[in-house]
């Protein structure tokens, strides 16, 4: 792991993975989440050349918190953190609550990110346009409709929950239904390895071993004003999105293909949240390349 201090003096966490030179992709997180290994994109990287930078958001892990935070300063913290590590160029991918953060960097690093994958990530918080909560799981309709309320109560509940992430211990027989309850899908629970499980429990528990902030700041900025216009993204754009999605159903893809100014659509009939990205390391980085159309 490696610790770089932002120019705002702010101390930011970012792990370097897969090939040891070659075009970079920075991987954004889900929510919650931090910067740690994901075993089958890393060995996807390294067959294809490509480096991985994938860094903890502010408020994850040990990253400093950049409370009151929008969408849109992850493309400002991961362009401080390529400076840090001397890159120019790069492409990106968000997994979940990481993809709104690889959309903001196709949007506001236009000249510099060659090009974002979004998989599984939610859309903008529009009441009247889009029904944010339609087809989540129970767990996520209160979480969502504490956030939007806010206060002592929504704090309350993110601890609680923080608080069994932290408690639950992962085993040779874990299931993706195990560590998540009913917002994974069937898909999602059949199609995942023990492993893969305790991957992502992993990501969740270095992410808040201290505190809730990095999660209370992701809810709070998807639900706010991004920052950013998504029909004025320059970079290309590809939303990738399962219908076997119980955490982003497949509504939050099929608006972010309508309205993110020349996104490719990839709709994955029998996909979940987890297994979007788990199943297909590959054909992500793949597509990415292909995006990029050699801008690296």
């Amino acid at each position: 792991m490696r610790a770089v201090t932002l120019p705002d003096g702010r101390r930011l966490e970012a792990l370097l993975r897969g090939a040891s030179s070659g075009p970079v992709v920075v991987v954004h997180h889900g929510s919650p989440g931090s910067a740690l290994e994901i075993p089958a994109l890393e060995a996807a990287a390294a067959a294809r050349g490509l480096r991985l930078v994938l860094s903890s958001r502010a408020g994850y892990a040990g990253s400093s918190r950049d409370a009151g935070r929008d969408v849109a300063a992850a493309a400002r913290d991961t362009a401080w953190l390529l400076d840090a590590l001397g890159v120019g160029r790069f492409a990106t991918m968000g997994w979940s609550g990481g993809g709104p953060h690889a959309i903001a960097c196709a949007a506001l690093l236009e000249g510099r990110c060659a090009a974002a994958i979004s998989a599984a990530g939610p859309a903008p918080y529009l009441p009247g346009e889009l029904e944010f909560t339609d087809g989540m799981d129970e767990e996520n309709v209160k979480e969502f409709e504490a956030a939007i309320e806010g206060g002592a109560a929504y704090e309350s509940m993110l601890a609680e929950h923080r608080d069994s992430i932290l408690a639950f211990v992962p085993t040779a027989s874990t299931t993706a239904r195990d560590l998540f309850g009913g917002l994974a899908s069937d898909r999602d629970n059949d199609g995942t390895t023990p492993e893969e499980v305790a991957g992502v429990h992993r990501s969740m528990a270095v992410g808040l071993a201290s505190s809730i902030d990095g999660w209370l700041d992701d809810d709070q900025a998807f639900i706010h004003a991004w920052g950013f216009d998504v029909g004025a993204v320059g970079a290309p754009v590809s939303v990738w999105y399962g219908d076997h999605d119980r955490m982003v159903p497949a509504r939050h893809g099929e608006w972010l293909a309508a309205h993110v100014r020349g996104a490719v659509e990839r709709r994955f009939p029998d996909e979940g949240h987890l297994t979007l990205v788990l199943a297909h390391p590959g054909e992500i980085l793949d597509a990415l390349v292909e995006l990029a159309e050699g801008a690296w």
